[in-house]
Parts: structure tokens; sequence; C-alpha cells
């Protein structure tokens, strides 16, 4: 498309930076992480991490100062933090979501009021802790949080006031799922849906801990009562476009219920499984991003996309279940189904995202289990070429 640099800015940049390489751009990528993947795409790759090891996106903000450009987007976690997003977009175009933008999309009791003021299903939110006594399942969330990071159940009977800057959601049963999409602020097209993947000790995570997306073809259902599903998907990021103004790609989080999605959170910006939209259909999200931010939306049908799509496409995320150093992980780039890696004597503490892995089968179950398969290998070759923090 062009030639032109764009700086990329998040906690992990390397899938929309090789998105937008793809699409011609030179890159500069601000992230907390500089993966081995990600320094053999980006033109310039500047890693940012405060003394306890941690992504901070003012830091990032004020390392990008010194970074000519003449656009910049933005990943996780930049959605929780507008003012950094104002200091990064100083003397550059923004392509994505303002922050006057962010602070109302990402207000959870805000975003819960008005959909359902447009008559879609939502859990029931609030800030104050609910009553001792209270039947509804809870769960407490931060605020400034993404991948489920930090949620934990509400006890029954709890009481006090919880952490601060958390909130209080309603727990619904059901299947997660994500729909991404491009807006230009006041329309919205659908780009892809999936099944999230929560949680799984497969793939070493936590209880709500992300872990991964799988999306599948229209003829391997993932969801009961899908198709009513997936309509209701399509109005709700018309209706969370056209409430908030969102333009560039942006993402639903729900869970799947009787065929409604009750939306958990809106992702104002790149999403991770936007990178097997791309995988599964052939289109280039960061051009689409980039065109939306200027008012274009892409001819992209995504009924059409998933009827012509025979196969399941799906990538899990790969925690460390234990303290480690990596060691020489510069063959790993040989294997187009193992990203995000890391450089070799890498310090990466339990927990911590250690590669992400991608599989490609006949459908959701097969998926999984290839999924599932590509991660032990990947935690023995961890262990054969690690050393152990004592």
């Amino acid at each position: 498309m062009t030639a032109d640099s764009v700086l990329i800015a998040g906690i992990s940049t390397r899938a929309f930076s090789e998105s937008a390489k793809r699409a011609g751009y030179r890159v500069l990528a601000v992230d907390g992480f500089a993966d081995l993947d990600l320094t053999a795409s980006a033109d310039v790759v500047v890693r940012v991490r405060d003394a306890a090891g941690r992504f901070q996106p003012r830091n990032a903000a004020r390392v990008a100062r010194d970074l000519a450009s003449r656009a910049v987007s933005y990943g996780a976690s930049f959605e929780n933090h507008p003012r950094a997003v104002q200091a990064i977009a100083r003397d550059r175009a923004l392509w994505g979501n303002s922050p006057a933008v962010l602070t109302r999309v990402r207000n959870p009791v805000r975003l819960a009021r008005a959909l359902a003021q447009q008559g879609f299903a939502v859990p029931k939110v609030r800030i104050a802790p609910p009553a001792p006594d209270s039947v509804t399942r809870w769960l407490v969330k931060p605020r400034a949080s993404g991948g489920g990071h930090g949620i934990v159940p509400l006890q029954r009977r709890a009481t006090g006031l919880g952490p601060p800057r958390a909130y209080f959601q309603e727990r619904i049963a059901g299947i997660p799922g994500s729909i991404v999409f491009a807006a230009d602020g006041r329309h919205a097209v659908a780009l892809g849906i999936s099944r999230l993947l929560v949680g799984e000790p497969a793939f070493g995570a936590g209880q709500f801990r992300y872990c991964g997306n799988i999306l599948t073809g229209a003829q391997d259902a993932q969801f009961s009562r899908e198709a009513a599903l997936l309509a209701r998907s399509l109005d709700l990021a018309a209706a969370v476009t056209e409430i908030f103004g969102l333009v560039g790609v942006n993402g639903i989080d729900f869970v799947a219920h009787s065929g409604r999605p009750y939306p958990v959170e809106v992702n104002p910006r790149y999403t991770a499984s936007m990178e097997l939209v791309e995988r599964a259909y052939g289109i280039s999200v960061f051009d689409i991003h980039a065109r939306a931010c200027a008012g274009q939306l892409p001819a992209f049908e995504l009924l059409r996309a998933r009827t012509m799509n025979q196969a399941a496409v799906g990538k899990a995320v790969v925690y460390a279940r234990r303290d480690t150093i990596v060691g020489d992980t510069r063959r790993w780039l040989e294997d187009d189904s193992v990203r995000d890696i890391p450089a070799p004597g890498e310090h990466i503490l339990r927990g911590h995202p250690v590669c992400t892995v991608f599989a490609r089968a006949p459908d959701a179950a097969a998926c999984h289990r290839a999924l599932v398969a590509r991660a032990a290998a990947a935690y023995r070759a961890i262990a054969s070429s690690t050393r152990r923090i004592a």
C-alpha cells in the first residue's frame, strides 16, 4: 500500500507489526518483549520495561518521542491509558480510537447501560460491592487490566470494599467468544468470530487467563444456536460503533448463552484473534485498520467468508509453569507454527507467556488437540534448553 513509517506500541506488538510490514509499511515497534520474530520483521524495535519488569504505556510514550513516524497505532494495554495515547500521538496521525473514546467505551458501567438501553442482553455491572447475601454470582475485575489477568470470583457473603480500581460483573454461564470488526465511527464490518480459550491447564493458564482462540467455518459450530449468536454479535458490533464512535479495528469479548452474546469487554484496538482472521481469510488487518481510520471500510462479507472457509485455525499462548531462563530459541524462527519467540537467555517468570503456537485442522476439536500437542512440544523444548532459576 505504502512505504510510509508507522509506530506501533503495545505490550506485545509482533502480530500487528507483521501485518503492517506485509501491508508495505516501515514499522517502528515499541513493546515489552522485543521477541526474536519481532526484531526479524520490524525496522526498529525498542523494548520498554520498568524496574519491576512491567510494560508501562506512559514509559512507552516517553520513549516514542525520539522515533519519527507519520502515524501511530497502539495495541494492548494502551486502551486503559488514554493520557499515554494522547502523548504518543503528539505530532503524529493517530490511527486508532481517541483518548476520549477510550475513556467512554472502557467504562464498564457506561457500556452496560448503553447496550441495555438498546435492548441487548448484558451482565449486571456495579462499582460498589454487592450485598453479602446476593444470590448473583459475581466476578471481581480490575478496571485497568486485560487478558483475564487479575479476575477472581467474589466469594459468597464476602464483605469489604474489594480491591482498589476494581468493579463487579455478573458471571454468565456459557462459552466465551470474541467478534472482531472494522469501524469508521458510524458503521462496522465484521471480520471474524471465534471461541476464546480461557484458563486451560494444557497451556499453563490460570483460571480466567486468556490463552488463545479457535476460528472455524460455518459448517463447524462452536456455539449453541450459532446462527442467532452471529446475527446478534453483528448487531452488537454495529451498536457499539455507533454509540461510542469507534474507528479502526476493534473487538468485543462476550459469553455466549442461549444464542445471545453477553458482552463482557470492548477492546478498542487490535486484538489477539485478528491474527487468525488473516490466516483464515487472507486479508490484511493492518491495511483494513489504516483505511477504516480514514473512513473507508472494506468490502468484506463475514458470512460468505465463513461459508467458504473449510478449516479451523487456532492459536494458544503457552505460559511458563515455573521460573526459567530460556536457552537457544533461534531455530524456532524456522517453524511457522510458533511465534512470539523469546530471545536466548530471556528470564521468564512462572505464569508469564513463553511463546504462541498455531494449528490448522479440519474442525475445532482437531484444532484444539493439535494446539495441546504443539504446546506440549513447546514445553519439552523449553525443558531441554533452559536452566531453571533456583
